[in-house]
C-alpha cells in the first residue's frame, strides 16, 4: 500500500493551492478505474438470472395449462364414450323393436293381401253391375238429348231464333260432361261444332225491330204534311217562345221579338215551294187524318208480319210506308227524317235467315246408340 500514498511535503517547498486540490481528484479516479467493468458484469449476470427465472415460470405455466387441457380432453372423451355406449344400447333396443314391428307388419300385410284379393274380386263384380246400369242410364240420357234437340229445332223454326237450339245444345253438353264417359267425347265435339255454327248465323232481332215500329207508329200523328202550311209557322213560334220568355223584362228585346213575329206572319202569307208530287198538295184537311191512319196501319201490319216471321210481307209494308212518307210528308222535318231512317233500318234488318240444324250432334248420337 506504500505506492498509493503520496510523499509528505517538506516544509521547505510549499505547493500551490491548485495542486493540492487536484491531488485528491486524481486519487479518486485511480481508485474507481478498475471497479467499473466488474459492476457491468454483475448487472448482466442478474439480467440473465431474472430472464431464466421468467422462462422457468412461463414454462411451468404452459405445462400446467397443457396438463389441464389434456385432463379436460380425457374427461370429454370418457363422457362421449359413455354417451356412445348409451346410444348403442338404445339403438340395439330400437332395432329389436323394429324387428318385432316388421314381423307384425309382415303378418298384417299377409292378412291384408288376402282381404285385398277378396275386395278386388268383389270390386270386379260390382264394376260389372255398375257398367250394366250405366249403359242403360247412358242410353236414356242420349235418347233424352236427341228428343230435346229435335224439339229445340222445331221451336227455333217457329220463333225464328237460334236461342232455343243453343240452349238445348248447352244443356246436352253439361249433361254429357257430368257423365264423364270417354266414348261420349265424339258427341261433345259435335255439339261444339253445332254451337259455333248456330252462333255464326245472323238472326233478326225481332223485339228490337218491333219496338222501332211502335215508335214510328207513335210519331205518325206528329209528322208534318206538305199540304199543311201552318206547321212550319207553329214550329217556328214554338222555337221562338223560350227566347221571348227569357227576354220578357227587356222592352227592347220584346219589341224585336214582336217585329220578328209580325215578319214571320207576313212571310207565311206567301210561300213558294217546289212540288215534286202535285197530288200531295191536293189532299184536303179531312183526308190528312185518314192518310196518317193508313200509315199507322201499314206499320202495325208490318209489326204483325214481323212477329209471325213473314219477312216478305214486312219488306212490302216498309216499301209502301217509305213511299207514303216521301210523297205526302215534309222531307225537311226532323221527325219525318227520323221515321224514314227507322223504316230503312227495319227494312235492312228484317230478313229471313236459314237456321242451322244440329246434324253433327244427331249423327254422333245415332252412332253411339248403334254401338250398344
Amino acid at each position: 500500500m506504500s505506492d498509493t500514498t503520496s510523499p509528505t511535503p517538506s516544509p521547505t517547498s510549499p505547493e500551490p493551492s491548485s495542486e493540492r486540490a487536484a491531488a485528491p481528484a486524481a486519487q479518486v479516479a485511480a481508485a474507481s478505474g478498475p471497479s467499473a467493468p466488474q459492476a457491468a458484469s454483475r448487472s448482466l449476470w442478474w439480467v440473465a438470472v431474472v430472464g431464466l427465472l421468467l422462462l422457468a415460470v412461463v414454462g411451468l405455466t404452459l405445462a400446467y395449462q397443457a396438463q389441464q387441457q389434456v385432463q379436460g380432453l380425457e374427461r370429454e372423451l370418457v363422457r362421449r364414450q359413455q354417451d356412445s355406449q348409451d346410444l348403442a344400447t338404445e339403438a340395439r333396443a330400437l332395432a329389436r323393436q323394429a324387428q318385432d314391428a316388421a314381423r307384425e307388419a309382415l303378418a298384417k300385410a299377409s292378412v291384408l293381401e288376402a282381404r285385398l284379393a277378396e275386395v278386388a274380386l268383389q270390386r270386379d263384380q260390382l264394376d260389372e253391375l255398375l257398367q250394366a246400369l250405366s249403359r242403360s242410364r247412358d242410353e236414356n240420357v242420349l235418347v233424352e238429348i236427341e228428343a230435346a234437340l229435335r224439339v229445340a229445332v222445331q221451336h227455333s223454326a217457329i220463333t225464328g231464333s237460334a236461342e232455343p237450339l243453343l240452349a238445348a245444345l248447352r244443356s246436352a253438353d253439361e249433361r254429357l260432361q257430368r257423365l264423364n264417359q270417354p266414348r261420349l267425347e265424339r258427341v261433345r265435339r259435335a255439339i261444339v261444332q253445332d254451337v259455333e255454327r248456330a252462333r255464326a248465323v245472323a238472326v233478326a232481332d225481332v223485339p228490337s225491330l218491333v219496338g222501332r215500329l211502335d215508335e214510328a207508329a207513335r210519331l205518325a200523328d206528329e209528322l208534318p204534311l206538305l199540304s199543311s202550311p201552318g206547321t212550319g209557322v207553329a214550329a217556328r213560334a214554338s222555337q221562338s217562345a223560350p227566347s221571348a220568355s227569357q227576354a220578357a223584362e227587356d222592352w227592347s228585346a220584346r219589341g224585336r221579338d214582336l217585329a220578328a213575329r209580325v215578319w214571320s206572319e207576313l212571310r207565311s202569307l206567301v210561300r213558294v215551294t217546289r212540288i215534286d208530287q202535285p197530288e200531295a198538295m191536293l189532299i184536303a184537311p179531312e183526308q190528312a187524318f185518314f192518310l196518317r191512319e193508313n200509315l199507322k196501319l201499314r206499320l202495325l201490319n208490318a209489326r204483325l208480319a214481323l212477329l209471325s216471321r213473314q219477312f216478305e210481307t214486312v219488306q212490302a209494308d216498309m216499301r209502301q210506308a217509305q213511299q207514303a212518307l216521301e210523297r205526302y210528308f215534309d222531307p225537311r222535318s226532323r221527325r219525318v227524317m227520323q221515321v224514314a231512317d227507322t223504316l230503312r233500318q227495319v227494312q235492312a234488318q228484317a230478313r229471313a235467315s236459314q237456321l242451322p240444324r244440329p246434324d253433327e250432334t244427331l249423327a254422333a248420337l245415332q252412332a253411339v246408340l248403334a254401338t250398344r
